[in-house]
């Protein structure tokens, strides 16, 4: 039974400008409590160019429009009203308030609606540049929350949006989104193809393919300033023709590729050191898969774990102060989630952390190191828990069905840089896609819509 295990246990590794706020104050108070969600309303946005010269408006229009309600319905804390409630013609009306505006909308028909707060975005072209001057108001209190300038060429119009979307949930609440950041991914047409590295926008927009190494690859990783990745590929060595799986680092400044760990066996299960200066993986070079520390250049400084008694120990995540490393071990029996020092399991007793079923594995810290998400075995699939790093406060996050009636399958969670969010897989619609749920479970979105198969998604740090 325990040589069963250890063969499923591989297989699973190897294989998987000017803001005004007015009196600078938090408007939305958000605390460990769910908070009724605040009424915002987003009217359609103004073309303030030449429409004779611009016949495209419409549909810039409704692609940024398309954004801003997205990513403030998505966040969780507002809710968007309904146009048909709206008391005032849009066209007619100015982006700011009357009588500062003779044209400007009236904050009484949009109290009158029960509006906590309203978008005004107007939008221009000048060339190949999109200009967007956008505010965001608080109804209630009659007040301007922000107001900004933004500009850019044409293909940056997602990116404006968010941008603007960030810059109002930060003014609103005091906290930061992940509106700008990606999420990194291996995909393929199926599960036994080729697979390659993508990054995406975190609403599966913008997709990117970063490698073209036409064989299997595993395991992506985002450095903490966001400047690299690390990843394996299964490279065939020339003289042997066999397939060994290598580490790789991928550098966006350059954006290229180099190999840094060749060692026969496993390397693979990166993650980085907040520091930048090294990264720690599982190597398999002396018969048993156990965790490293390495340079980024590859040469080992550390060995971290040994064993015990032939256990396996895989899958490490640095926790975000660099102090501890959560990881996947079966040296209880059954793979479970433990937590050590990071300088090694011999500085100090592992700590097993969970006890979800018969398989947990692919630990993910929270930002804040508060919480690690995980793959449980809880039944007869896989699901996304949280616990704690004491391994109190265990809750089950995903619960889905595929058409036959049969639970889906959810693994390799990612917590989102702000904390807010969590991505996975989930094998619910048959073929594996990206998903996205909040901290608690409440609510879930799909973010790929295709019919391609995505593997071990990995959100990236917040870029500024």
């Amino acid at each position: 039974m325990k040589n069963a295990i250890r063969v499923v246990f591989i297989v699973f590794i190897i294989l998987f400008e000017n803001v005004s706020m007015a009196e600078e104050q938090v408007l939305i108070k958000l605390g460990e409590a769910r908070i009724e969600k605040s009424k915002i309303a987003i009217p359609e946005l103004q073309f303030l160019g030449n429409k004779s010269k611009n016949k495209n408006y419409g549909s810039l229009e409704a692609q940024i429009r398309s954004v801003i309600k997205n990513d403030l319905n998505v966040i969780g804390y507002f809710k968007t009203q309904s146009e048909e409630s709206f008391l005032e013609i849009q066209s007619d009306l100015g982006l700011k308030p009357f009588p500062g505006d003779p044209k400007g909308f009236k904050w009484e028909n949009w109290k009158q609606i029960g509006a906590d707060f309203l978008i005004r975005v107007g939008f221009n072209i000048i060339g190949d540049q999109l200009i967007l001057e956008a505010y965001g108001y608080q109804v209630t209190k009659s007040q301007v929350v922000i107001s900004k300038r933004y500009q850019g060429g044409f293909k940056d119009l997602r990116k404006i949006a968010h941008t603007f979307c960030d810059d109002f949930v930060r003014a609103v609440t005091g906290k930061d989104t992940f509106f700008l950041s990606q999420i990194v991914v291996t995909s393929g047409a199926s599960k036994n193809s080729e697979r390659e590295v993508y990054i995406m926008d975190w609403d599966g927009e913008n997709k990117q393919r970063i490698t073209h190494h036409r064989t299997l690859t595993l395991s992506p990783a985002w450095s903490f300033d966001g400047k690299k990745l690390a990843y394996t590929a299964f490279m065939q060595r020339k003289t042997t023709k066999s397939r060994n799986a290598d580490l790789f680092l991928y550098d966006f400044e350059t954006n290229k590729s180099k190999i840094i760990s060749y060692r026969k066996g496993i390397n693979s299960g990166a993650s980085f050191d907040p520091s930048g200066n090294s990264l720690v993986l599982t190597l398999s070079g002396d018969g048993n898969p156990d965790i490293y520390r390495t340079s980024l250049s590859g040469e080992i400084m550390a060995r971290l774990t040994k064993g015990p008694l032939g256990a396996m120990n895989v899958e490490p995540s640095v926790s975000p102060d660099g102090s501890k490393i959560a990881y996947s071990s079966d040296r209880a029996g059954r793979p479970m989630v433990f937590i050590m020092n990071a300088d090694g399991d011999s500085s100090s007793v592992p700590k097993r952390i969970t006890f979800a079923g018969s398989f947990n594995a692919a630990p993910s810290w929270s930002p804040d190191g508060k919480l690690l998400a995980f793959s449980g075995w809880a039944s007869k699939n896989f699901d996304i828990f949280t616990v704690t790093p004491e391994g109190g406060e265990l809750k089950r996050i995903t619960k889905a069905f595929r058409s036959n009636g049969k639970p889906a399958n959810h693994e390799n969670p990612s917590v989102s840089p702000d904390g807010h969010m969590i991505v996975y897989t989930s094998n619910r619609t048959g073929n594996q896609q990206l998903y996205i749920s909040t901290l608690d479970g409440q609510s879930e979105w799909r973010i790929t819509q295709d019919n391609l198969y995505y593997f071990q998604p990995k959100w990236s740090p917040l870029k500024k």
